[in-house]
């Protein structure tokens, strides 16, 4: 087994990284779910774990901007020296009026923004003049599908009984074919994706809480069969197991 950085551990990471947030303005609201800023300063290089969520981001680094679509698996981004990205996280759904195509097609890719936006990205992004360059490309009108999609994510995420894609489509008066077309157009994962990703969420805030886990109980309770499935679950999504991706908190 690789050795764990020791900069990774116990939370050793914050000495090394600033996060931030912002919220979006009530008009960009429909289309935007935060803005996030990350800076690092690292004298070796340091290898980040990325873990994915249902969200396109939009961010920017120095001149350069991009348009990365929801990734279906964790990731691993090395930092080296200092830095700053800027980025937009787009609410699930909220994305597919402005790309003007299912979302889907940008899963697991990354494209210059100009392929999507065009004209020139700013040069010095923040949140007014980000704001500014997304409402110069909002569509004329709102998109009843894109709120759909949003309000079905969002009630997977703050319900936990929430476990099956035919209980979801049945709640949302689709069949579940429809439910996974809804998805692939306007949130670029499946429904049983998004589920087993925000399940899988309060896996890390069990483990974030402290204290010891009752696995064989938790697995019960997000719907799996066994400790054992949850676990390689878990991997799977976050690159490491729970107990390694506890560690590091």
């Amino acid at each position: 087994m690789v050795a764990r950085d020791e900069r990774e551990l116990a939370g050793a990471w914050t000495r090394f990284q600033r996060h931030s947030v912002a919220a979006p303005s009530p008009d960009l609201a429909p289309y935007v779910e935060r803005y996030w800023l990350v800076s690092w300063a690292y004298e070796e290089p340091y290898r980040q774990l990325v873990v994915p969520y249902p969200n396109v981001h939009l961010t920017f680094v120095g001149d350069t901007a991009t348009v990365r679509g929801v990734s279906s698996g964790h990731q691993y981004r090395v930092l080296a020296g200092t830095g700053t990205v800027f980025g937009v996280a787009f609410r699930p759904g909220g994305f597919r009026p402005l790309l003007g195509a299912p979302v889907s097609t940008l899963t697991d890719r990354s494209v210059p923004a100009r392929a999507v936006f065009p004209g020139e990205p700013p040069g010095r992004p923040d949140v007014a003049t980000v704001e500014c360059y997304l409402r110069n490309r909002l569509p004329d009108r709102p998109d009843p599908r894109a709120a759909e999609a949003a309000e079905i994510v969002a009630a997977i995420a703050a319900r936990p009984t929430v476990l099956r894609v035919d209980t979801l489509a049945d709640e949302a008066g689709r069949t579940v074919r429809g439910l996974q077309r809804l998805f692939a157009d306007y949130v670029g994962v499946g429904p049983k994706w998004v589920i087993r990703r925000y399940r899988l969420h309060e896996v890390t805030e069990r483990l974030a809480a402290g204290g010891s886990v009752d696995w064989a109980g938790l697995a019960a309770d997000l719907g799996y069969a066994d400790q054992a499935h949850l676990v390689r679950d878990f991997t799977s999504m976050f690159g490491e197991s729970p107990t390694r991706y506890a560690a590091r908190y």
